[in-house]
């Protein structure tokens, strides 16, 4: 994948966060309430595009954010 891509939507994801006013911590933490095993640095590596994301934790991160997956990979 291209790293540009991955640091776009790393950065939305983060700046999706901020906006729900949510912390790495807080939204890791509910993440493994639902099953994911995310630690808040794994969180924080996907935000700076340093980590791959899984389809699973896009699919939670939408769910508990309440956004749509095109909040999350516009790369405009």
């Amino acid at each position: 994948m291209d790293r540009k891509i991955e640091y776009k939507i790393g950065s939305n994801i983060r700046k999706l966060r901020e906006a729900s006013g949510k912390t790495q911590e807080q939204l890791s933490s509910k993440m493994q309430t639902m099953g994911c095993d995310i630690t808040r640095s794994a969180l924080a590596k996907i935000e700076v595009g340093q980590r791959h994301i899984y389809p699973d934790e896009i699919i939670l991160i939408k769910e508990i954010l309440k956004i749509s997956y095109d909040d999350i990979f516009n790369i405009d």
